[in-house]
C-alpha cells in the first residue's frame, strides 16, 4: 500500500508540472488573440489618421496653396506613405497572428512576427526623428503660410488673396500679427468686420498642429508597446508550436509523441500486454534455425513418406 501511494503521488506531481506548460500556452493564446485585436484597432487608427492628414480640410488647402518646390509638398507625402505602410503592416500582422494562433501554424506566426518587428523598427525612427527635429513640420507650415500670405499682400493679383482667404477660412484666423503693432493698408485690407475678431493665423495654425502632434504621439506609444508585446507572444507561441504542444479533443494543450523523443506506438498486435514481457523480434535466421532440427531437419511432425 505504501508504494502504491507513492506512485499516485508521482503521479499526481508529474501531472501538475506538465498542466503548467499546458496553461501557460492556453494564457498565451489568449493574451495573442486580443493583443492582435488591439493592433487591428490600432492599424485603423493609423490609416484613419494618415487618411485625415492628406485629405483633411486643413492640410489639403495647404497643399493646394503651396508649390512643388516647397518642403511641405515632400513632407505631406512622406507622412502619408509612411501611415499608410505602417497601418498595411500592423493589419497584416495582426491577421496572420490571430490565424496562426487559431491553426497553430508556425509558418505565420514567424510572418506575423516579422511584421511586428518592421513596425517596431519604422516606429522607433519616427519618434527619433520626432524628438530630434521637433518644429520641422511646424516650420514647413508656416513657411508656406507665410509665402502665400506676402504674395496676397505684395501681389495685385486675386489668386493669391483667393488663397489666402481659403486659409484662413479653414484655420478660422485672419492675418498675422505685426512685431511693431503696425500694419499697412494692404494688410489691413485683409482682415475686416468680423474677420478681424479673429486669432492670429500663426496662433491658429500653432495650435492646430500642437493637436496633431500629440494624437500621432500617442498612436506611436501605443504602437511601440502593441509591437514589442506582440512579437513576445508571437515568438513564444512560435516556440511552443515547434515544440509539439497541440489541442487535443478534451481542449488540453499536450506535447506529441515525436516531441517528447518518444517513437510514435506501434499497433495493437505488437503492443506487450500490461502483465506479459515486452515482445523480442526475431530475425528469419533465428526462426529457421528453431524451426531445424540439430540435423537440419525439421522439429515437427514428420510426413509418412510411402515405400
Amino acid at each position: 500500500m505504501g508504494r502504491g501511494e507513492e506512485k499516485r503521488e508521482e503521479g499526481r506531481g508529474e501531472e501538475e508540472s506538465a498542466m503548467r506548460p499546458r496553461s501557460r500556452v492556453r494564457v498565451a493564446k489568449c493574451q495573442m488573440l486580443v493583443t492582435s485585436f488591439f493592433v487591428l484597432l490600432l492599424g485603423l487608427a493609423v490609416a484613419s489618421m494618415a487618411a485625415l492628414t492628406y485629405f483633411g480640410a486643413h492640410f489639403a488647402v495647404l497643399g493646394h496653396a503651396s508649390s512643388e518646390r516647397t518642403s511641405y509638398k515632400a513632407m505631406h507625402r512622406w507622412a502619408f506613405y509612411v501611415g499608410i505602410s505602417l497601418a498595411g503592416l500592423l493589419t497584416l500582422g495582426a491577421v496572420l497572428t490571430a490565424t496562426a494562433t487559431v491553426r497553430e501554424a508556425g509558418g505565420l506566426m514567424a510572418v506575423g512576427f516579422l511584421c511586428f518587428a518592421l513596425v517596431f523598427c519604422a516606429l522607433v525612427q519616427v519618434a527619433f526623428w520626432s524628438f530630434r527635429k521637433p518644429t520641422q513640420v511646424e516650420d514647413a507650415v508656416l513657411d508656406t503660410y507665410d509665402l502665400v500670405y506676402d504674395q496676397a499682400v505684395k501681389s495685385s493679383s486675386s489668386i493669391w488673396r483667393q488663397e489666402l482667404a481659403a486659409i484662413q477660412d479653414t484655420f478660422l484666423c485672419c492675418g498675422k500679427s505685426s512685431p511693431f503693432s503696425l500694419l499697412g493698408s494692404s494688410e489691413a485690407d485683409l482682415c475686416r468686420g468680423a474677420e478681424a475678431e479673429r486669432q492670429d493665423c500663426l496662433q491658429g495654425i500653432r495650435s492646430f498642429l500642437r493637436t496633431h502632434r500629440n494624437i500621432t504621439f500617442t498612436l506611436t506609444a501605443i504602437g511601440l508597446a502593441s509591437t514589442v508585446y506582440g512579437m513576445l507572444l508571437s515568438s513564444f507561441l512560435w516556440f511552443t508550436i515547434r515544440a509539439g504542444y497541440s489541442l487535443d479533443r478534451k481542449g488540453r494543450y499536450t506535447l506529441s509523441p515525436g516531441a517528447r523523443g518518444c517513437q510514435p506506438q506501434e499497433p495493437s498486435f505488437f503492443r506487450c500486454s500490461q502483465w506479459g514481457p515486452a515482445p523480442q523480434h526475431s530475425s528469419k535466421a533465428d526462426a529457421l534455425s528453431g524451426r531445424l532440427g540439430p540435423r537440419g531437419h525439421s522439429d515437427g511432425p514428420r510426413l509418412l513418406q510411402g515405400d
